[in-house]
């Protein structure tokens, strides 16, 4: 019996993950870590009775012990905090954790686990757009394997399998182009947070989703595959595919173009990190060729797109630029979802941050989170002083 540790347990990735364990039935759940919604992690525990689980505080975890109490089920032990997310990655029993977390509060659990060389399968982007060269020299140090969730990253994962890196010529990520594909700047400009949240094709949470509207997630995917698979700014494209069937391809020196196709449904891409090398039986549908009508690509739009923009001129930067990067996009976002800002100030309050920040070399894991420390602080500042210079209004 194999065991297993899952880093967000009751969002989006965390459910489907646990979908994947019940369908494949050699896994054991060691460990769940969650946010704040007991009353699913509360199920999750009745159903797969981990040997403890963390939460986001003391609150949560006295609510998750009264929900346990009165089901009459067993409490595991109950960790909290930033410390219990990291005994959750850490922990000694477990052989695999998913990292499913959104957001930055996933990037030293994650660290923790590659330090631990544990498998990780790995759906929180931010932890390799922060700190991509460390994570990675930690692998090669502890031997840990990284194994992408993300469903492009997966995607070329799958499409590079037995190609060597001299062999390619560019990775070409897929996406969406999300609810503002046909819609005009001034149209995105003045969207509305439902219009955002209104994605077509992927059910996600609510950061991802004003990230796929803006572009932004599939810049901050650009990063995530420089450290994932080697390749420099350069040789990795963004391409809009409506359809979202094609995740990913690879153009090779010889002009072949290898392509990984699918049902947009991510527990193929979980399943494949839990069980690479090996594939097994799917709990997804398959691919129904008889629906497909049309394939439709084109070109992203950076005038109207211009977060994806900043991804590229962080990633060619280096350093701890795109660390600031995704701390400004982070706090934008929020503040975007909580009414504050327009969704176009997005752009400009992240650039803003870029402009004045001073990349300086990856060293260490304190100089990473100097650099997202400071660049939060510096976008609050921004949305809340109401510039009118950079254009963020109420």
């Amino acid at each position: 019996m194999k065991t297993i540790s899952i880093l967000g347990s009751t969002g989006s990735i965390g459910c489907n993950t646990l979908k994947v364990i019940e369908h494949l039935k050699d896994y054991r759940v060691v460990a769940l870590a969650a946010g704040r919604n007991m009353a699913k992690l509360a199920d999750q525990v009745e159903r797969f009775k981990p040997d403890f689980v963390s939460c986001e505080d003391e609150t949560c975890a006295a609510e998750l012990g009264a929900i346990l109490h009165e089901r009459k089920i067993e409490a595991p032990d109950i960790e909290v905090g930033p410390t219990g997310l990291e005994k959750v990655a850490a922990n000694l029993e477990t052989e695999t954790v998913v990292s499913a977390t959104v957001g930055a509060v996933g990037f030293v659990p994650t660290l923790r686990a590659i330090e631990a060389g544990k498998r990780v399968a790995l759906a929180n982007k931010e932890t390799l757009v922060m700190a991509g060269e460390l994570m990675m020299k930690a692998a090669e140090r502890s031997g840990a394997e990284i194994l992408p969730v993300d469903s492009e990253h997966n995607a070329l994962h799958q499409c590079l399998r037995g190609e060597t890196k001299n062999e390619v010529k560019r990775l070409i990520l897929t996406a969406s182009g999300g609810p503002f594909r046909n819609k005009t700047k001034a149209e995105i400009e003045n969207a509305t947070r439902e219009q955002a949240l209104n994605h077509p094709n992927w059910k996600m949470g609510d950061k991802i989703t004003i990230d796929s509207a803006t572009l932004m997630n599939k810049g901050l995917e650009v990063i995530e595959a420089k450290w994932l698979f080697g390749f420099d700014a350069d040789q990795i494209s963004v391409i809009i595919h409506p359809q979202s069937v094609v995740h990913s391809m690879v153009e090779m020196v010889d002009g072949s173009v290898i392509a990984q196709l699918g049902a947009t449904d991510m527990k193929h891409a979980i399943q494949y990190a839990l069980t690479y090398p090996e594939r097994k039986t799917a709990c997804t549908e398959s691919l129904n060729f008889n629906k497909l009508t049309e394939l439709n690509f084109e070109t992203p739009d950076l005038e109207r797109f211009p977060c994806l923009g900043l991804a590229y001129r962080a990633l060619r930067a280096g350093g701890t630029m795109p660390a600031a990067l995704n701390a400004a996009n982070e706090v934008s976002v929020k503040a975007f979802l909580d009414g504050k800002i327009k969704l176009s100030d997005i752009f400009r309050v992240n650039q803003q941050v870029m402009n004045s920040h001073a990349a300086k070399p990856v060293a260490n894991l304190e100089t990473v989170l100097a650099a997202d420390a400071e660049s939060r602080t510096h976008a609050e500042n921004i949305i809340s002083a109401n510039s009118a210079s950079v254009g963020v209004s109420h």
